[in-house]
């Protein structure tokens, strides 16, 4: 049977030709002299990269590509969904802040810890209210927390198929979906209410809005983009920022308008840019201070402090006051080995490095196929936008020598997935051409090897599967190269053969992942590898790490000390010094990250995955017994915080188990000139809090034992009675110590 040609298909390589442009839109040489546009010519012939039946405004489209888009979100939102209640309350960091929002709307526009306002978290606000809104409509529970979070992914998914389909085509577009869902540190943070899911979904939208307007140079799409980064930037801080280089640049350059039109565009995305950023930071810095709770994070109660120095700038120099890792610098300190391959080391390359070779790769041929076309073309300033932000924000994360966690790539999943949906379906559109055959097959087999290497990592994880991704990607190699020569079976069988060698690693480390449950504030993907010690211990990205083993925050008793080597315990109140573990007993090294409450050993840089995490009370929560909650419950009404506890994530414990409002004494690391000790003695003496609860995260305590955390507990242990309620050491503030 003869099957008609395409009569518009280029009649060289059988491939579509480039969608004509939407109406209104100029071409290059339109808008520059001013004259009609120049006669179509091949997609080949100019350069630039084959488009595919439907990937334009208007164009065909095959009838699989609906319900394979359709099938592509259903699966994700199902994957994603699957074993979610594990988490618990994941963060209880957020969770805490969340509750309060949900109470509070003057906690939910502040982003405070707890409906009494004390403290907010050290970030802006905006990744709260989704969740907070959710616990309005459900009540308080693991899935109306965590759902959000899951559209947020699914939201994702589909906001980079759409972005490729319109250049590349839909099936570029399934495989660029299907490689974000399938990334394992995607499948960790959009079940997780971390800012990051956020922020991934919002970043995304800012370079598909730009493409768009590269597309017909039209105002309102660059605009939209300004405001998207804007909202980012209220989610988190400066990470929003990292594209923007990239962005303006390529729009500056290849924008199909004149120089002058494009300057306005920008400086209008740019005021868009600060007035959907701007006006929460306005409104905060002008608010009377009195009358609102103190900025978490910061060291004089200013959030702009906050933004340029914790968030900002310290996480580039590691010159981070208030944080307990530090010690950055050049080559890195407590947050890893800092250096260009830090994105495929031991902490990181499970997370997120799968396929980012082969993106590499296939960045750069999508550049040398539109090498030959005009300024304004498309599909080059496409690879430009999404390769771009891949580029800056890998450097940046590579580099930096503050905090810095695995789970932060969670951001180049978007820019990845769309890298290589674009540049495989460019080179398998030009695959009868021996260089592009050679370099699909080049993907393929970094990709199979890399995978192997990723694989061996985890020796007892799946043995067999790395011999089977080396293999098979070899193989399928193999076909690809004489992808010009050899049938179409063939050529399919080894396209599959790829594909599936490609996918197999990631697919089972994102399995892995949805199977557990994740909480704590150090979190990762994937199953434990020596990186991560092997033992299931967090990476080495600082003191301490997240709990994975599917219980909420301590809810197995170990996680219970809230300093460096031990401390006071959150579980037992045992008075433990430095390098004990709560119990009295010297604590095993007596180091940060090493204080997981079960007289193990860690090295530094480590911490526990077990429940509570590392350092217990300042990266994880605290197990909340009945004697407890009861106590707190008790008379709660009556005073406007329940208790005060040092750090967080401590306070965040009995926050969560009560439902009343629990005073983060020096927000999440402790160290929070929040309150001062007069402070706290005044909101004592009015009688607005009921109980300290003894021990808590790292506060002034950790160290030298200086700082308002520290002043706070010695007074309190000296002024107060002792109340034990289970397993938990409290002070009653109301009753006042014999002879004291």
């Amino acid at each position: 049977m003869t099957v008609p040609r395409d009569p518009q298909a280029d009649p060289a390589t059988g491939a579509p030709l480039p969608a004509p442009a939407p109406h209104g839109a100029r071409s290059e040489a339109e808008t520059t002299a001013g004259g009609p546009p120049p006669a179509p010519v091949s997609a080949p012939a100019a350069g630039a990269a084959p488009r595919a039946a439907g990937a334009g405004p208007g164009g065909p489209e095959p009838r699989w590509a609906r319900p394979a888009l359709v099938a592509l979100l259903l699966a994700t939102g199902l994957l994603y969904l699957w074993n979610l209640q594990a988490s618990g309350y994941a963060n209880s960091f957020y969770s805490a802040a969340v509750q309060a929002g949900s109470q509070s709307w003057k906690a939910f526009f502040f982003g405070s810890l707890d409906a009494a306002n004390a403290i907010t978290v050290d970030k802006p606000p905006a990744a709260l209210w989704p969740m907070a809104l959710s616990v309005r409509l459900f009540g308080l529970n693991s899935w109306a927390i965590l759902v959000p979070e899951v559209l947020m992914g699914v939201g994702t998914v589909a906001v980079v198929h759409a972005a490729v389909r319109r250049r590349s085509g839909p099936g570029a577009a399934l495989l660029a979906g299907t490689v974000l869902a399938l990334t394992p540190v995607a499948a960790l943070m959009f079940r997780f209410n971390n800012p990051d899911a956020l922020l991934t979904l919002l970043m995304a939208v800012a370079c598909h809005l730009v493409v768009r307007a590269l597309e017909d140079g039209r105002t309102k799409w660059l605009v939209w983009a300004g405001v998207t980064i804007g909202f980012a930037f209220l989610t988190k801080t400066l990470q929003a920022f990292l594209v923007l280089p990239a962005l303006a640049a390529v729009y500056a350059v290849c924008a199909p308008v004149r120089p002058r039109k494009r300057c306005v565009q920008l400086a209008l995305a740019t005021v868009a840019l600060m007035v959907s950023g701007g006006w929460w930071v306005a409104v905060v810095e002008l608010w009377p201070v009195s009358s609102r709770p103190y900025t978490g994070g910061s060291q004089n109660n200013s959030f702009l402090e906050l933004t340029f120095g914790y968030n900002g700038l310290g996480r580039i120099n590691g010159d981070e006051t208030g944080s307990v890792g530090g010690e950055g610098g050049p080559g890195g300190g407590r947050w890893g080995e800092t250096g260009w391959d830090r994105m495929f080391d031991a902490d990181t390359g499970g997370q997120i490095s799968w396929l980012l070779p082969a993106a590499l790769v296939l960045l750069v041929a999508g550049l040398v196929m539109t090498r030959k076309a005009g300024r304004a073309d498309v599909t080059r300033a496409a690879f430009l936008v999404w390769g771009g932000s891949l580029l800056t924000t890998a450097v940046v994360f590579s580099f930096m020598a503050g905090i810095f966690h695995q789970y932060y790539t969670v951001a180049l999943a978007p820019y990845l997935a769309a890298v290589t949906g674009m540049g495989a379906a460019a080179l398998w559109h030009r695959r009868r051409e021996t260089w592009a055959a050679l370099t699909l097959a080049a993907a393929v087999t970094v990709t199979s090897a890399w995978g192997y290497v990723l694989l061996h990592r985890t020796p007892d994880y799946l043995p067999w599967l790395r011999w089977l991704v080396l293999v098979g990607g070899l193989l399928a190699a193999l076909g690809l190269v004489f992808a010009g020569r050899a049938g179409r079976r063939v050529v399919l069988v080894a396209a599959a053969l790829g594909l599936a060698a490609s996918l197999a690693g990631p697919t089972a480390y994102t399995l892995s992942t949805v199977r557990e449950g994740h909480s704590g504030s150090i979190v990762t993907a994937g199953p434990a590898s020596p990186g991560t010690g092997g033992d299931g211990r967090a990476p080495g990205g600082g003191p301490g790490g997240g709990p994975r083993n599917g219980a909420p925050p301590g809810a197995n008793g170990t996680g219970g000390n809230g300093f460096p080597g031990g401390g006071p315990s959150g579980q037992d109140g045992a008075a433990g010094g430095p390098g004990q573990d709560g119990s009295g007993a010297p604590d095993a090294g007596g180091l940060p990250g090493g204080a997981d409450g079960n007289a193990e050993a860690t090295a530094p840089g480590r911490g526990s995955r077990g429940a509570g995490g590392g350092m217990g009370g300042l990266l994880g929560g605290t197990d909340v017994d009945a004697g407890a909650r009861e106590l707190l419950e008790t008379g709660a009404g009556d005073h406007t915080w329940a208790a005060a506890a040092v750090g967080a994530q401590n306070a965040a414990s009995y926050q969560l188990a009560t439902g009343e409002p629990v005073m983060a004494i020096g927000g999440f690391n402790g160290t929070d000139p929040s309150p001062t000790l007069a402070q706290f003695q005044q909101y004592v003496e009015d009688g607005r809090i009921h109980y300290f609860v003894s021990g808590g995260g790292g506060g002034g305590g950790m160290g030298g034992g200086t700082g308002a955390s520290a002043r706070i507990t010695a007074w309190v242990r000296a002024t107060f009675k002792e109340v034990t309620a289970g397993s938990t050491t409290l002070y009653d503030l109301t009753r006042p110590a014999t002879g004291s």
